[in-house]
């Protein structure tokens, strides 16, 4: 048997006995969603919670002052920044930001798989998250919220945490790359559907991580599944020009995006670029 098909059967077993070890979320993310689900909670104790973490309290600082948010004023405080970012939307928010602290492994070749796999992301969401601020301000009516769609890039392809902590088990049978990047492709989604579950994010998290590079899925409205996608096309994950063009025109018709150009616009580069500083 092969490697990569020994860690394929030992990730499908596993997931069959409910024995594989998932990433857990960090501390001060299950603190947020905890207190975001208190219905007593406000803006002042949600900032003593987050400013207990010096890297979440930066990344709420970073989405406040993000052009996203369509604020010209800067805050400085990160009282300031969770009132600007509100409550209804610090649940999601601070679960997004805290995602790259999963991303971390002892190993050199899992630590390097990682850290592109999280660049990968980033790259995706903020295209994703990009598109959307556009979309949003001429469909300010749409049922889509900005920071649904942030969390739901960041963990899109979750999955492959839990592959690659199996491969980090056995590094000298599994932590290769020629064949890491197969097992993710067969697995990933299902897997990270597992990720959300164990997290407690509702089921529209779940569906979207398992389908998302499911092309028989095609929603007939605008959809979460549409702007990642859409970031998918633009950093090259989606590689088939015939793909990459049908995806483009069902954007177009559903109004995801203005035109099949639209990527290569001003306008969205550099909406692109702000939704980057997010996470630099």
């Amino acid at each position: 048997m092969s490697a990569e098909n020994a860690l394929y059967t030992i990730l499908v077993e596993k997931i069959k006995q409910e024995a594989l070890v998932l990433p857990t979320l960090p501390e001060i993310a299950l603190k947020v969603r905890d207190a975001a689900d208190d219905p007593e909670i406000n803006l002042n104790a949600m900032s003593d919670i987050i400013n207990q973490d010096p890297a979440l309290s930066l990344g709420m600082l970073k989405v406040a002052n993000s052009a996203i948010l369509g604020r010209s004023v800067k805050v400085e405080t990160l009282g300031q920044a969770v009132t600007r970012i509100g409550l209804r939307q610090i649940k999601s928010i601070a679960t997004a930001m805290a995602v790259e602290q999963v991303f971390i492994s002892e190993n050199d070749v899992i630590s390097m798989y990682l850290k592109k796999s999280w660049q990968k992301t980033v790259d995706v969401s903020s295209v994703a998250i990009a598109l959307m601020t556009c979309y949003l301000q001429k469909n300010k009516h749409s049922p889509l919220a900005l920071d649904t769609l942030t969390l739901a890039a960041l963990v899109h392809n979750i999955g492959i945490l839990p592959i690659l902590t199996e491969a980090e088990q056995h590094p000298d049978v599994f932590a290769n790359p020629s064949f890491l990047q197969q097992a993710i492709i067969k697995l990933a989604n299902q897997i990270g559907a597992e990720v959300t579950i164990a997290w407690g994010l509702s089921n529209e998290f779940t569906e979207i991580v398992r389908q998302w590079s499911d092309l028989t899925v095609l929603p007939s409205e605008a959809h979460y599944l549409d702007f990642i996608r859409a970031g998918a096309i633009y950093h090259g994950v989606f590689k088939n020009p015939a793909t990459q063009e049908a995806l483009l025109r069902s954007f177009v018709s559903k109004g995801v995006i203005e035109s099949e150009s639209f990527m290569d616009s001003d306008e969205f580069k550099s909406i692109y670029e702000s939704a980057r500083t997010m996470f630099s």
